[in-house]
């Protein structure tokens, strides 16, 4: 199982509506978790890092792993 944390703008109930409707996409994801104040999303499954971005990348939003500035 894979746990894969990321940072993602939400700046809005619209945003995050968005990013949980592309998370729930995701063949094998288990679980996710997003915090607003932070930016952080973290989704746990069977899944790749690169299946978490393009999921996101396809609603338009702007994903950098956490860590990365």
């Amino acid at each position: 199982m894979a746990v894969v944390e990321l940072k993602v703008g939400m700046h809005c109930e619209r945003c995050i509506k968005s990013i949980k409707k592309a998370i729930k996409t995701i063949d094998d994801m288990e679980s996710y978790q997003l915090e607003k104040e932070t930016n952080k999303v973290t989704v746990t499954g069977n899944i790749t890092p690169e299946e978490v971005v393009k999921a996101l990348q396809k609603i338009g939003k702007t994903v950098s792993y956490c860590g990365e500035d």
